[in-house]
């Protein structure tokens, strides 16, 4: 087995294994996709998959400004561009469904933002006035939940009616559904909260609705066993994650896309199961997409080892458009320019130069 293999998915045969992660980029001002979104993703249409940027499924699932949605006619029309132009490509896409919870402000979305119970996250958020420290949010009420669940469901059919190939839920990086999911957020007493249970029912819950619009084969769940972004953390990630990714595994999804916090030393409480990939794949028989800082050469035996199926490239990605060709030939990657990761227009964005454009 190796990267610039072949790889079957469920319906889809990918042409490499090597996957776009998804990646904030803050180049949507008014949250509907415009030509150059659809630019900078058609560029990178040689991944095995591209996974969009995070794309929130609810006005208030906003955390940062100028970041896509999914929830508005206007918005479907204009991710309908992108998806056209990835296909007319040779692409395949995926849409990230996404709700960020407490990492939210009221400047961006002019509400409180939400969360499974009323735990300020430390540190600041950008927002349109600058950085902003971080509110204290709103505890969501059970009869509110069903409402989130829906979000979900309709941002998914929008997603579906936009051209997509399948959809991913953003269950990491402390958003929404990880903040219900780990003990340090929710201190919640109804079925939303205290057993693990309940704390995992909402991404559950979230993934059958969203299947029931797409079929589970096209559909992924994005986990961080023990990830620590976003002021989140867990009594015991070892249990949690097995225990999320047991339940999925009855599910038929497409992928687990499992996000490795740091290869070289695994998160404090999964270091006796060899990390968050190991953890996923001792629960987990589907394909399973791993991501976290990989070289060509790491994942290269993370995939011949068997650990993993697929491997998602976030800053390579960013920085080279033709990352597969670049594997192939084992030519020089371009570093990524940190100032123009998030906002402004083309600099940073659509203007990497492939091996073609350099020379």
């Amino acid at each position: 087995m190796s990267l610039l293999e072949p790889y079957q998915m469920g319906p889809f045969t990918l042409p490499n294994r090597v996957l776009m992660a998804p990646m904030t980029r803050s180049r949507t001002p008014d949250t509907v996709p415009n030509e150059l979104n659809a630019r900078y993703y058609v560029q990178r249409a040689s991944a095995g998959l591209i996974i969009t940027e995070g794309t929130q499924v609810s006005a208030l699932g906003q955390g940062y400004p100028y970041t896509p949605g999914v929830y508005s006619a206007e918005q479907g029309a204009g991710w309908r561009g992108v998806t056209e132009a990835v296909h007319a490509a040779g692409g395949r896409i995926f849409a990230q469904l996404w709700h960020v919870g407490r990492m939210g402000h009221e400047s961006v979305h002019g509400q409180a933002p939400v969360a499974p119970s009323a735990i300020r996250p430390s540190g600041t958020i950008f927002t349109p006035s600058g950085l902003q420290p971080l509110p204290t949010p709103r505890a969501l009420p059970t009869a509110e939940v069903p409402g989130v669940i829906e979000e979900f469901r309709q941002a998914a059919q929008r997603a579906r009616a936009a051209g997509f190939d399948g959809v991913e839920i953003h269950g990491a990086n402390g958003y929404l559904l990880d903040q219900f999911l780990q003990s340090g957020t929710n201190q919640r007493t109804d079925a939303y909260g205290g057993s693990l249970a309940n704390r995992a029912r909402l991404l559950l819950e979230v993934t059958d609705a969203v299947a029931e619009v797409w079929g589970a084969d096209r559909v992924g769940v994005r986990i961080a066993p023990g990830g620590t972004f976003n002021d989140i953390s867990d009594d015991d990630p070892a249990e949690t994650f097995h225990h999320v990714a047991k339940a999925l595994d009855s599910v038929g999804l497409a992928y687990l896309h499992v996000v490795e916090t740091s290869q070289a030393s695994p998160p404090q409480g999964l270091d006796h199961v060899g990390g968050p990939t190991a953890l996923s794949r001792s629960a987990f028989s589907g394909t399973i997409i791993t991501n976290g800082d990989y070289t060509r050469a790491t994942a290269e035996e993370t995939i011949a080892a068997g650990k993993a199926d697929l491997v998602a490239f976030g800053r390579p990605f960013l920085a080279n458009p033709d990352l597969p060709e670049r594997f192939r030939l084992g030519a020089p990657l371009n570093e990524g320019d940190q100032d123009t990761f998030y906002g402004g227009e083309e600099g940073g964005y659509t203007d990497y130069p492939t091996l073609t454009r350099a020379s």
